[in-house]
């Protein structure tokens, strides 16, 4: 029985504490949540009326409290601007409020209509960067096809050497066997004639002797 009281107690403290801890912006106040206490922080966030934030630290600041909003962003917000209870909201004030919403956000979304439909204009900034982002990508397009038929051609030329000098190897092979050929025959060609003198001296050996033998002969006979 204890037990269940002591829970059944907890459970009062800690639903009194959240509640406690809950406030609420006051009715007619867009408040800003800051990031110090002080009003000359840095605006995290603008609380529009009945936002509801978490009290972290309630100890007071410069008349700031610290505070947790739902999506739990942290700051500081002017505790006088608070309410514990959700303010009241006329159906006819909400929708008055509304209405100046839309017209913002409808004012706002012309003017970048107006931006984008200037920015695309002949003539404007946006124009001629995209002009001459297209020039240089031609230029650069240009350079390519040019360098590619530089290539080509390099390649060719090449080519067309590369033939010549297989064909100047293959002419110059030619030429050594034809020299050497040029240079056996000729080898055998002074064989031949040393051949042929070899054997006049031998037939000239033979038939002088005789031819001067005959004519002394015949000097002797007279």
């Amino acid at each position: 029985m204890k037990k269940i009281y002591l829970s059944y107690l907890i459970l009062l403290i800690a639903f009194g504490s959240a509640h406690a801890d809950t406030l609420y912006i006051a009715d007619d106040v867009n408040l800003a949540l800051r990031g110090a206490a002080n009003s000359y922080s840095p605006v995290i966030k603008v609380l529009p009326t009945g936002t509801s934030v978490t009290i972290i630290d309630e100890k007071q600041r410069n008349g700031f409290i610290k505070v947790r909003l739902i999506d739990g962003t942290e700051g500081y917000v002017k505790t006088k601007y608070t309410k514990k209870e959700p303010p009241e909201q006329d159906a006819k004030d909400t929708a008055s409020k509304n209405l100046v919403l839309l017209q913002t956000e409808i004012s706002t979304l012309k003017e970048q209509l107006a931006k984008a439909t200037e920015a695309i204009t002949p003539g404007s900034t946006l124009e001629k960067s995209l002009a001459t982002e297209r020039d240089q990508l031609s230029r650069e397009l240009k350079e390519l096809k040019t360098t590619a038929a530089n290539a080509v051609q390099l390649k060719e030329e090449h080519d067309l050497l590369q033939e010549r000098v297989v064909n100047g190897e293959r002419d110059l092979e030619q030429l050594k066997l034809e020299n050497q050929a040029l240079k056996d025959t000729t080898k055998q060609d002074w064989l031949l004639y040393g051949g042929a003198l070899v054997i006049i001296g031998i037939f000239l050996g033979f038939i002088l002797p005789k031819i001067s033998w005959r004519r002394k002969s015949g000097w002797d006979t007279y």
